[in-house]
C-alpha cells in the first residue's frame, strides 16, 4: 500500500517535508515512526486523513499522515 507522510516544524530537520512510502498491509503508524527516528512520545499531534489517531492506528492504502512535534511560542 502507498501512504503520504507529511512532517512539520522540527520533524523536518534532516528529514523531508512530504514523502510517499510503500508499506506492507496492516502497517501501524508506530512502524512509520521508527525508521524516521521519531519516538511516539515526541509526537504532539498525529493526523491520518485529518483525524487525530495514536501510534497503534492501522494504516490503509492512500492514507495521508501528518506529524507535528510540540510547538512553543508566545
Amino acid at each position: 500500500m502507498r501512504v503520504t507522510v507529511k512532517l512539520f516544524a522540527t520533524f523536518r530537520d534532516g528529514r523531508f517535508k512530504v514523502e510517499e512510502m510503500e508499506l506492507p498491509e496492516e502497517t501501524r503508524l508506530h512502524d512509520v515512526l521508527q525508521p524516521l527516528n521519531i519516538k511516539p512520545e515526541e509526537v504532539a499531534i498525529c493526523l491520518v486523513n485529518g483525524k487525530n489517531v495514536n501510534e497503534q492506528h492501522v494504516l490503509k492504502d492512500g492514507d495521508t499522515i501528518a506529524l507535528f512535534p510540540p510547538v512553543g511560542g508566545g
